[in-house]
């Protein structure tokens, strides 16, 4: 009898996860119970997923690349993945911005909500600390993002998972001298490479284990923690804005997926669905990183040599779904507290998005910083940034969440093109026991 595939147990754990959450909300003692009892399990599991997520990029990369015949093979991949993430970004904030503009959801917030949403949240520290974070990277240069991606100590890179950066630059600076050696040189290396990229794809299968379970608790925390649902409610026009926006781009990337590539856009969503709720569970690209590259290779079909560049990138720099929040925020912010936005001002939103998705770190909560930089941009009012931060912080988490699975989607649509457009897209390899844990044959 063969078990329920992964997905559906990822999606029931969710689901009975929520109604756990909300159940606990009842009693008194049932949001502590949560946190001390139940979220660590989902606490270790997210722990696990970036434990191995520099390994796996490191390994992967490393193998992607000394995979090679040459160099122009390499540039000839790196070129189209920069250049279709930039497209796909600044398509999301467009979509953003034209729908921000024609519903207009920061017309409909009352004065009163407004000061109460500014006494709860103005002066907390989750808002304060994004408004400090983000005058940190204010005050540093415009070529601030491309210094920082030079690490002047490989270890300390290899150490810190938002230092994602140096490390995929620190990869393909030694994958590249790789090939330039030649392969007589650089087959112990590549050896050894190749190996640990098996061993932490095994490590990726055996964490998958325990994801149901995972997700289960992290969903019951999420329920618990969230904030009133009445200033929920008064934000409820806002958010699906920014819930709306995020649906169209999934549309746009099964158009894409269908278009460019013929592939089935369905069966797209199906095969990657795992990591899209793993996406939504966790709020964080690099923490699905190793989920998302697995079910590319092994359930798509796309190489190794574009999926361990491409995905790796896309998790640090291509964030469309964080990038139309970003858009639909500082407009809805700009329309509550009365401040007119031009259209400069609006195609300054569209180019300081970019830049910000590129340093942005994928882990939850960057995208309120990226937020800040935004609003700096366009010149808002110093004076009402915690203000603004305080109307959308009720309700950044669960957007936070949605927006990470389609930065996820994202990642693996450009995958999908890129691996089409240089002949790399071919047949799944789907390793059964993945999904069917009941049909382990050992090798």
């Amino acid at each position: 009898m063969r078990k329920l595939e992964l997905h559906w147990q990822i999606l029931i754990g969710m689901l009975l996860g929520i109604v756990f959450g909300f159940a606990m909300t009842i009693p008194d003692w049932g949001a502590a119970f949560v946190q001390d009892w139940i979220n660590p399990f989902g606490t270790i599991f997210v722990k696990l997923l970036k434990l191995i997520a520099i390994p796996l990029i490191l390994a992967s990369l490393v193998k992607g690349i000394s995979d090679l015949k040459d160099i122009s093979s390499f540039k000839n991949i790196g070129l189209r993945t920069i250049g279709i993430y930039i497209i796909t970004t600044i398509i999301a904030i467009s979509i953003g911005l034209i729908l921000v503009n024609i519903l207009q959801p920061g017309k409909g917030i009352s004065q009163e909500t407004i000061a109460q949403l500014e006494q709860t949240y103005a002066n907390d520290a989750g808002v304060t600390s994004k408004i400090e974070e983000a005058n940190r990277q204010r005050e540093s240069g415009p070529l601030q993002f491309l210094e920082d991606m030079v690490p002047d100590n490989a270890f300390n890179a290899l150490g810190d998972n938002s230092l994602m950066l140096q490390v995929i630059f620190f990869t393909i600076f030694l994958g590249i001298s790789m090939l330039l050696i030649g392969e007589k040189d650089s087959k112990p290396l590549k050896k050894f490479f190749d190996s640990l990229n098996e061993v932490v794809l095994k490590m990726v299968d055996l964490i998958m284990l325990t994801a149901p379970v995972a997700v289960f608790a992290l969903l019951a925390n999420v329920v618990v923690t969230s904030g009133d649902p009445d200033l929920l409610l008064a934000l409820l026009k806002y958010a699906g804005v920014v819930v709306l926006g995020l649906v169209l781009m999934i549309v746009f990337y099964s158009l894409v997926v269908a278009t460019f590539t013929r592939y089935n856009p369905w069966t797209f969503l199906k095969k990657i669905s795992p990591a899209q709720l793993l996406a939504f569970s966790t709020s964080s690209s690099a923490a699905t990183l190793p989920v998302t590259m697995e079910r590319v290779e092994e359930h798509i079909g796309v190489d190794k040599e574009v999926s361990s560049f491409v995905l790796p990138v896309g998790a640090t720099i291509n964030m469309d779904g964080t990038s139309l929040y970003q858009g639909v925020a500082a407009v809805f912010i700009s329309q509550a507290l009365g401040f007119e936005l031009s259209l400069a001002g609006q195609l300054t939103i569209i180019l300081t998005a970019l830049l910000a998705s590129i340093g942005s770190a994928a882990v939850p909560g960057a995208g309120m910083v990226m937020l800040v930089i935004v609003l700096e941009s366009i010149n808002f009012p110093a004076d009402k940034l915690a203000i603004g931060l305080a109307l959308i912080f009720a309700v950044d988490r669960p957007l936070d969440m949605l927006r990470t699975v389609v930065n996820v989607t994202g990642d693996a649509t450009v995958a999908m093109m890129v691996a089409k457009s240089v002949g790399k897209l071919g047949k799944p390899k789907v390793k059964n026991w993945d999904d069917h844990l009941d049909e382990v044959t050992p090798k």
